[in-house]
């Protein structure tokens, strides 16, 4: 298993991580799944002495995590960092006219990575950012994300990371369910669309 006894685990990324977190409170996990995936390790693992931690910032792009990378992960120094990020690199793009392109999204992506491993050498999870179809503008979103994922699985092959295909398991998961049931929309997930989150990254960790 990826995660060891008395290791240090961190998640990072936007809002989806933030889900509601207190900034000012190290032992603040929001509502999301950084807290049900937590929650449920160690029920499966009481035995183990780990310590996760929360640094997601709602809205955060690649660029914003470059700014804070030093404080909120470097000098955490953890053993597992776990990130979930790219959404507002293509939501920007649609509602602020201020697009990232993917050739820049992997730029940055990629300079966070190294920095993890060159200064930490600890183990990655990349999950990759998903989008749901609805409301109908959402659609036209994939002519930017689909390349960003694209760069995500990339990276995850050049950095041996854990990847976990959030986008193809939502969208696998949305068969035969109404509109709304995993994210309102499309971009934040429910309880269930974060416990459905917290499902998958337990079982990448635990069988890796």
């Amino acid at each position: 298993m990826v995660i060891k006894d008395n290791s240090v685990v961190l998640f990072q990324g936007d809002s989806v991580t933030d889900a509601g977190r207190d900034r000012d409170d190290i032992n603040s996990f929001g509502r999301g799944y950084p807290l049900m995936a937590a929650s449920m390790f160690a029920a499966n693992h009481p035995t183990m002495n780990v310590t996760f931690i929360n640094k997601g910032v709602s809205g955060d792009r690649t660029t914003e995590l470059m700014k804070r990378w030093q404080e909120d992960c470097i000098d955490l120094k953890p053993d597992v960092v776990s990130i979930l990020i790219g959404i507002n690199d293509c939501w920007r793009r649609f509602d602020n006219n201020n697009p990232m392109w993917e050739d820049d999204f992997y730029y940055n992506y990629k300079s966070l990575l190294t920095q993890v491993k060159e200064k930490l050498n600890a183990k990655i999870i990349l999950m990759e950012p998903f989008l749901l179809p609805y409301p109908e503008d959402r659609k036209q979103w994939r002519v930017d994300l689909d390349p960003k994922i694209h760069k995500v699985r990339e990276l995850a092959k050049e950095f041996n990371a854990i990847y976990i295909p959030l986008d193809g398991i939502f969208a696998q998961m949305s068969v035969g369910k109404e509109d709304g049931f995993w994210s309102a929309d499309g971009v934040h997930p429910s309880d269930a669309g974060h416990a459905l989150i917290a499902k998958n990254w337990l079982k990448a960790v635990e069988e890796f």
